[in-house]
């Protein structure tokens, strides 16, 4: 009897052909099979290439819904790592990917989330600015950024490279400020302004003298500074509506200076203004750089379930030949065969498989099982509480 070392292509992917356990499990599993589908007292109707093949199946099935909760446990960390695309070897199995390391864990992806936030802070971000000034007009108030606003060249900021697909203008900053001036007409340090006569007292040194102000003072003087400001400065604003800038008051110099204005442009994903392999690389489920898993790697619990599942898809495999025939004739009558039977018991096996795995690793992914020690913990704290302190010591040294 052939063995599967010996037969031309056993299996109808190869995924797992070279590898040695795998090998000797292929053929302990022909003989478990048949023996439990009764081979010793009717013949079943499957060849060995047959139940290689569903143990082939069996074992793809254990190792995607393992690598699916690996992913669920590290995909976060993964993220902008090389892609799946990059490994090596035509089937992708075992040490071309990443399926059997345990990764340190890192902040990148929180540390991007954050890097808008950053950039509308205006200290930081993906995204470069540019600034560019809008050479004002005597007695003119009205400009339209988009055509005017220009850099030192003389080249519109709106048709810039970097604004390539085109798109609209961000103003992050207009330097447009009122002229800083000093009046003696109100001086917020005078002091005439505080209720020094009524709240004064010296300190140890005759050259230092400090006041108690109520809060109500510091409101007035505020007051004081804010209708001072409006009426004795010059009222410089501005005001934005479309692709238009208005800006008060309204230039009189013959020669009036310029305009300063930094902006952005709408960000592109895909284009930041640096270098970025990560956008390249893992971005989702699809393409996380794991592989198949080796049989050989496997423990006994893995390799106890794929067995079952081949034993399932086994069933449903010759239940799937047995229901081509409804029966058989024989002398003196038919036999009838269990087809049905076997496709419904041989699904229903292996859904019941699927997900007793499915709930057991959902208890073991990284964020589980810190729960679970976050509660062993308080649990072992309440424990603690009932043990009596010895000798009235709280620490023991033992």
């Amino acid at each position: 009897m052939a063995s599967f070392i010996n037969t031309l292509n056993p299996t109808p992917f190869g995924f797992f052909d070279d590898d040695a356990s795998f090998q000797f499990e292929a053929d302990a599993l022909v003989t478990f099979v048949k023996r439990k589908l009764g081979d010793d007292i009717l013949s079943v109707e499957l060849t060995k290439k047959q139940i290689w093949t569903c143990f082939e199946e069996s074992f793809l099935e254990y190792g995607k819904i393992v690598n699916e909760f690996q992913a669920e446990s590290h995909l976060m960390n993964l993220l902008g790592f090389p892609t799946g695309s990059n490994m090596s070897g035509s089937y992708d199995v075992g040490p071309h990917g990443k399926e059997q390391l345990f990764p340190l864990e890192n902040l990148e992806f929180l540390l991007r989330r954050a890097e808008p936030y950053a950039m509308e802070a205006g200290i930081g971000g993906s995204y470069n600015t540019m600034s560019g000034s809008i050479q004002l007009v005597q007695d003119q108030q009205d400009y339209d950024i988009y055509s005017e606003l220009k850099d030192e060249n003389g080249d519109a900021l709106f048709d810039s490279a970097q604004n390539d697909p085109q798109t609209k203008i961000k103003i992050l900053d207009v330097y447009h400020f009122s002229p800083q001036a000093a009046y003696r007409f109100f001086d917020t340090t005078s002091a005439i302004n505080y209720l020094n006569n009524e709240f004064s007292f010296e300190s140890f040194t005759p050259e230092t003298v400090f006041y108690v102000l109520p809060v109500f003072e510091d409101i007035l003087r505020a007051g004081q500074m804010d209708i001072s400001n409006r009426v004795r400065r010059s009222n410089y604003s501005y005001r934005i509506s479309g692709t238009k800038i208005r800006v008060f008051p309204r230039p009189t110099q013959s020669n009036p200076k310029k305009l300063w204005m930094r902006i952005a442009f709408s960000p592109n994903p895909f284009n930041p203004s640096y270098p970025d392999a990560q956008i390249y690389g893992v971005s989702n489920l699809s393409n996380i750089p794991y592989g198949n898993l080796r049989f050989q790697n496997v423990n006994s619990m893995g390799r106890q379930w794929v067995r079952q599942y081949t034993l399932a898809a086994c069933k449903e495999m010759l239940g799937l030949i047995r229901s081509k025939f409804s029966s058989v004739p024989i002398p003196g009558g038919d036999l009838s065969l269990n087809g049905s039977d076997l496709i419904s018991q041989g699904r229903e096996e292996q859904s019941n498989l699927k997900t007793s795995l499915n709930e057991m690793l959902t208890k073991l992914t990284y964020s589980k099982m810190i729960e679970d020690e976050a509660s062993a913990v308080e649990s072992m704290q309440k424990i603690l509480r009932h043990i009596p302190v010895p000798g009235g010591k709280a620490i023991i040294v033992g």
